[in-house]
């Protein structure tokens, strides 16, 4: 592995050399390497492009170093050098090669008295290809240090990613292999432990269509402090299920509960590691923590050798059958194989074990008759030995096969491991499952927990310039030409240059979302409007998105010309002879914008606040671990063989990273036990969770609401980061509501468990006064419309992207997590808003009422009191703003006491969801555009047209009140006006020989006066007020 520095440029250095101008190199110390560029003499604006490389050990550890960047005048009137600057660049900013982008650093000063200005121009980057001798490297350091790492990962069956650990892919994986978007690790799983083992070069895992680098060794638990609970002996580690089958009422409880599940790892009954059985002892291990540990019989079917052949057939075509009790798992087969290899896992649920035996048969499959038996391997399930992670892999072992019927020894031997583990397994993921031994087909893929990484979404920034040389087909007319620009099905136009000319000039910029890897590409067209209805092609031209620059701040990118092709041409053998000798050009700047987050999701739910590029990211201020533990109490959500039946999933998304559970079959009551982990760059974010029902399981289900098959949408559950307490395990039973056109349901309950970790409680509160997006949405804003527009793209693009992995996570479960609809009308939102808003409001009102008490002396003795203070803040004003906040104070004081002790959840009041009217609740369900009949859609705008009515009459009254304050001075009414600049005189005067506390006190007492000295009547500036006048008189 290297460490490539490519020093580009410095701009504006100070000089050093009395001349006024400088010679300037760079010298760069990384891990007591140090190297530096030649000397460009006589220069302000040095040029380097040099290329500095260093030896990289273990990638891993880049975030515990800083590369040192310094810049230095070489002296020749005597032997030194003068310092210019200097830049240290933190090692958890580098990205891989290809990811690297051009960045300025300002330079710093070395002592507090250096005279130092300008900026230096990098790009840094992690490369494991083969390059040329790096100039000499002087070593500060002699004594060479091997950094080793005793964690390694471990191969799942078949090859795959597995949800719980990093899969290393064998070294001979070739480099240049296209990769997809890659599955990512569940970091709190510590893998089985191996030798130690240098890392040298990372490992590509494919799966979607972004390529993931991981490093060849297991993801060590993020820092947390780990929970046990050690439970008294004897009490099973499962949960009190209510009944399956119960549905909701109409007064349930839509709160969130407090639950106490058995958290940690228990080993039930014994079981030393390695000996003994799995029906003895206790054993206690600090993985798993936030879930209740599973129990699983894990069985490794690898291959088999020298297998008899059929003596009339002169062939074997063999496969596995492993059966314990009722269940029974089959591997594939193989067709005149005698040496195959299988490695497939068979994972059976301890609390459904009901045999002591296990028994592997090897079978040859036959097309006509009864397949035969080719022998046999029994297991005694007291002599299985338990593995506890962190421990390596059982290694399979050879056995003979015996005959069925216990006669002797047959021909052939098959390898196979035998343990029992956990869900914390590095083979759970991929395994075959004994209670999901009814999927067959397609549907054991669907049903696999995975772990899924958003593609690395960038803002394509496109500056239609202007174009030259633009020739309508239509000799002797000018065209009218605009550009239009597209990026996979977005599609974006400029405006029609309003001057007919063969050089337009538009100069407007066209934003698109464009995903790593980058497939699509730029498709520019100049048109000419030759109708109102038509627009003609003038020229064309396609650009990758490779070609272009990647910005990581404001400044300006450089400007290119681009020949168009003339459309059309090359079709024919003869249109190449009519070709004109010239071509048209277009002028465009486009770049990518690395400096801007792309919002995928609400940002009312935002999850991540990072900028596309990697070299912005800040450290990380905490870990967020979630234990997915289960359901309880769900609805029946499709119908198979005449019943209700649920085959439930969970969905989390946090950030980039989205995780998906291992679907239960036919469950009303599932457990999943899964937990994972995710870094926080902001405790200002929100987690995602929602369970689905699998509809892709390739059997006879329907769903309950017919069409095609989708997966359905169960419930979700928001949890914001920032109302958690740091270092506290959190176990609640969230409801699943869900709204339908009959209105609000209970769906069921999810169980979780969740605890937020703080890295450094100083950082996260610095967070607070920083801004929550990346500073490029401040100084170059999108509008409204665009960030809806790219919003919507970004989307849709992530939902193709996830729907290309194995298994799929499909579009509906995508957009659903995403809130796709959020920006669709709703009455019942409308009204929840509105509530939302007078709930605010009504502190306000409150405090008007009280002060309208006062003053009608509705209770003496508080008004006195208010009189008292009145008097000592008058006298006193200095105590006004030093009271304001001493009381806002003892109120947060005294409200800690009732300070939510759960985070919050959805809140069907707040919603509005209760008391919502039924044709109100359709219409939200309703199609856009809407697929109601004429009668239903003319009520439906009839009542719009009545709400938007007095939302109008609000309005209007608004602006008639802000028309009248105008007025005052704008001689509209000449007396109102006079009578006002008359009054605003006498005030001046008054005022001005009047000390303020004394003004002050009189207003007061006079506002407070008794109601005995008080008429009924409007006072008279309100009543003078009333009487002016407003333009509402001029409108139609």
């Amino acid at each position: 592995m290297k460490l490539v520095v490519e020093v580009v440029d410095a701009r504006d250095l100070m000089p050093k050399d009395g001349e006024g101008s400088t010679s300037p190199f760079v010298e760069v110390d990384f891990d007591n390497q140090r190297a530096r560029t030649k000397t460009i003499h006589k220069n302000l604006n040095p040029l380097w492009n040099e290329k500095l490389l260093f030896h990289l050990d273990d990638p891993k550890n880049l975030h515990n170093q800083d590369i040192e960047v310094c810049i230095f005048n070489d002296r020749r009137s005597f032997p030194g050098r003068n310092f210019l600057g200097k830049v240290r660049i933190h090692g958890s900013n580098i990205v891989r090669q290809g990811e690297e982008a051009l960045q300025r650093f300002p330079l710093e000063k070395r002592w507090f008295f250096s005279s130092v200005k300008g900026e230096i121009g990098l790009k840094i980057y992690i490369s494991a290809e083969a390059k040329p001798p790096p100039p000499p490297l002087v070593c500060v350091n002699t004594t060479a240090t091997t950094t080793t790492d005793n964690k390694t990962a471990t191969n799942t069956a078949g090859g795959g990613v597995n949800t719980n650990t990093a899969t290393a892919v064998p070294n001979n994986t070739p480099s240049g292999t296209s990769a997809s978007a890659a599955v990512v690790d569940n970091t709190t799983t510590t893998a089985p432990t191996k030798k130690p083992e240098e890392i040298k070069q990372p490992v590509e895992v494919k799966l979607v269509e972004t390529t993931q680098y991981i490093n060849k060794q297991q993801v060590s638990q993020q820092p947390g402090k780990s929970v046990e609970e050690k439970h008294p002996e004897g009490i099973p580690l499962t949960m009190h299920q209510s009944n399956p089958q119960a549905h909701p009422s109409h007064q349930e409880d839509y709160r969130l509960q407090n639950t106490s599940p058995h958290l940690g790892e228990r080993w039930p009954m014994g079981g030393g590691r390695g000996s003994g059985g799995w029906m003895s002892g206790d054993k206690f291990s600090g993985t798993y923590d936030l879930v209740e540990q599973m129990y699983y019989l894990y069985v490794r079917v690898v291959k088999a050798k020298e297998l008899p052949t059929n003596a009339i057939t002169s062939s074997c075509d063999p496969y596995t059958e492993v059966k314990l009790g009722n269940y029974k798992g089959t591997t594939k087969h193989f067709e005149k194989k005698t040496n195959p290899e299988w490695n497939q896992v068979f994972a059976f649920a301890k609390d459904r074990v009901q045999s002591s035996l296990l028994e592997v048969f090897v079978k040859d499959k036959e097309m006509v008759t009864r397949d035969d038996y080719l022998g046999t391997v029994v297991f005694d399930l007291n002599e299985v030995p338990t593995r506890v992670p962190p421990d390596s892999p059982l290694a399979p072992q050879w056995y003979r096969l015996e005959d069925r019927r216990g006669e002797g020894k047959v021909k052939g031997e098959i390898m196979l491991a035998v343990w029992m583990g956990t869900q914390a397994d590095e083979a759970f993921p991929e395994a075959w499952h004994s209670d999901a031994a009814s999927v067959h087909g397609e549907g054991v893929y669907n049903i696999r927990s995975k772990v899924y990484v958003s593609p690395k979404l960038w803002y394509l920034r496109v500056n239609v310039i202007e174009a030259q040389d633009v020739q309508p087909t239509e000799k002797g007319r000018l065209p009218e030409a605009s550009v239009k620009a597209q990026v996979g099905n977005q599609v974006l136009r400029t405006k029609v240059c309003p001057a007919r000319t063969t050089s337009p000039l538009w100069n407007e910029d066209l934003v698109f979302v464009a995903a790593e890897p980058f497939e699509e590409q730029l498709v520019l067209t100049v048109e000419d409007r030759v109708h109102p209805t038509k627009d003609e092609v003038l020229g064309k031209k396609m650009l990758p998105l490779n070609m272009f620059e990647k910005r990581l701040d404001h400044r300006p990118v450089d400007s290119r010309w681009f020949n168009l092709e003339k459309y059309g041409f090359g079709v024919l053998e003869a249109d190449k002879r009519k070709e004109l000798k010239f071509s048209s050009r277009v002028h465009l700047r486009v770049c990518l914008e690395g400096a801007y987050h792309v919002l995928d999701e609400s940002t009312m739910y935002i999850s991540d606040q990072r900028p596309t590029a990697r070299q912005l990211w800040k450290q990380p201020i905490g870990v967020l671990e979630v234990g997915i533990l289960s359901a309880q109490g769900l609805l029946p959500m499709k119908t198979k063989d005449g019943r209700g039946t649920s085959d439930a999933y969970c969905v989390a998304k946090y950030g980039q990273k989205w995780v998906r559970t291992r679907t239960i079959i036919d469950s009303f009551s599932p457990k999943w036990n899964e937990q994972y982990t995710w870094e926080v760059y902001d405790s200002c974010t929100v987690i995602t969770l929602g369970v689905f029902d699998n509809c892709h399981l390739g059997g006879n289900e329907k769903p309950n609401g017919g069409g095609p098959a989708r997966d359905s949408r169960i419930g979700k559950v928001r949890i914001r980061l920032s109302t958690l307490e740091t270092d506290r395990t959190y176990r609640n039973s969230y409801p699943l509501l869900a709204l339908h056109p009959s209105g609000v349901k209970k769906m069921g309950e999810l169980q979780l468990a969740v605890r937020f970790t703080c890295m450094s409680l100083i950082n996260m509160i610095h967070l607070y006064s920083h801004p929550p997006l990346p500073k490029m949405h401040y100084l170059h804003p999108f509008t409204v419309n665009q960030l809806d527009s790219l919003r919507y793209q970004a989307m849709n693009i992530v939902a193709v992207r996830l729907g290309r992995a194995e298994p799929p996570l499909r579009k509906e479960v995508v957009e659903y997590m995403l809130d796709v609809d959020s920006h669709m009308w709703s009455m019942r939102r409308s009204k929840a808003n509105f509530f939302r808003i007078m709930s605010l409001l009504s502190g306000i009102i409150a405090i008007s009422k009280w002060f309208d008490d006062v003053r009608h002396w509705k209770n003496p003795i508080t008004t006195i009191l208010v009189h008292v203070l009145f008097l000592i803040l008058i006298w006193y004003p200095e105590l006004i703003l030093p009271t304001i906040f001493l009381y806002m104070f003892l109120i947060g004081i005294w409200n800690y006491r009732f300070r939510p002790r759960n985070p919050p959840h959805m809140d069907t009041r707040l919603s509005w969801a209760e008391a919502v009217h039924p044709d109100e609740l359709d219409e939200e369900f309703d199609t856009f555009p809407t697929s109601k009949n004429h009668d239903i859609v003319r009520m439906r705008y009839d009542r719009l047209r009545s709400v938007a009515g007095r939302i109008q009459t609000v309005v209007g009254d608004m602006a008639t009140q802000g028309e009248r304050f105008q007025s005052l001075l704008s001689w509209r009414d000449p007396r109102a006006t006079s009578l006002c600049i008359v009054f605003c005189l006498c005030a001046a005067v008054v005022l001005y020989v009047t000390p303020f506390r004394m003004v002050a006190l009189v207003v007061g007492l006079f506002m407070l006066r008794h109601p005995r000295f008080r008429s009924k009547l409007p006072s008279v500036p309100s009543n003078f007020f009333k009487r002016l006048p407003a333009r509402v008189d001029s409108m139609l």
